[in-house]
């Protein structure tokens, strides 16, 4: 088990990802800067769930000039700069580990909720399992809604084909990260990991969607230079 000061600590960070969450959904939804790639509205909010006011401070810099109306006022300036540039690759990162993130998620909770074991452990092997196909599954619908709206094809089956070749990399990268931690941290730091209703699990979960974060990102770019991922529409 984690120590109590561990806990409070967990309590803090997880209390910093709820908080910039929320300050961005209110300000997409109560404040109608809802983004001009829908599938965004989700993304952002994800992501500052793991990165806090970090994925705050980009939103408010960069993401926010994405929505719909400033987007419009903006037209004329769409689409500028290098597709490989550290915006676009943290765009590309976002929506990923977004998609990841809420596979990982709905993965933990079920491991709990089912008991589900293997041999005495219901630790990582479970969740290995689990975690991953939900992860990819998600981060594949993510990027399909990133290619399909921008060419129009929405319910069509080509940009999803396009979608699995684009993302599964990025996804293998980003869990990469994730699992890697995961299993330092629960087989290696603590001799009994904190069970999955805790906040100390949690907390190291959020640590390594972090480190999935920077795992995936130079998988990011290198997709992009080459042509395998589509950049965003940004201003």
């Amino acid at each position: 088990m984690a120590p109590s000061w561990f806990e409070l600590v967990a309590w803090a960070a997880l209390g910093l990802g709820f908080g910039s969450a929320l300050v961005i959904v209110a300000d997409i939804v109560l404040l109608g800067n809802r983004q001009h790639m829908a599938i965004m509205d989700l993304a952002f909010p994800l992501t500052a769930l793991y990165l806090g006011p970090i994925a705050l401070w980009a939103y408010f810099g960069r993401g926010r000039r994405m929505s719909r109306k400033r987007m419009h006022m903006h037209a004329g300036a769409m689409n500028e700069g290098a597709c490989d540039s550290w915006w676009q690759v943290s765009l590309s990162d976002s929506h990923c580990g977004a998609g990841c993130a809420l596979g990982d998620i709905g993965g933990e909770w079920i491991v709990w909720a089912s008991g589900w074991m293997i041999g005495s452990t219901a630790a990582l092997g479970p969740e290995y399992i689990l975690d991953l196909p939900l992860a990819w599954t998600f981060g594949i619908l993510f990027q399909y809604f990133v290619i399909a709206p921008s060419r129009g094809q929405v319910g069509r089956l080509a940009p999803l084909r396009d979608a699995i070749k684009s993302d599964t990399l990025s996804v293998l990268s980003f869990e990469v990260g994730l699992f890697g931690w995961m299993a330092v941290a629960e087989y290696a730091i603590w001799k009994s990991p904190p069970p999955i209703d805790s906040s100390s699990h949690w907390f190291l979960m959020q640590i390594g969607m972090m480190l999935g974060f920077v795992t995936s990102w130079p998988v990011n770019r290198w997709l992009l230079r080459h042509g395998i991922k589509e950049p965003m529409p940004t201003v």
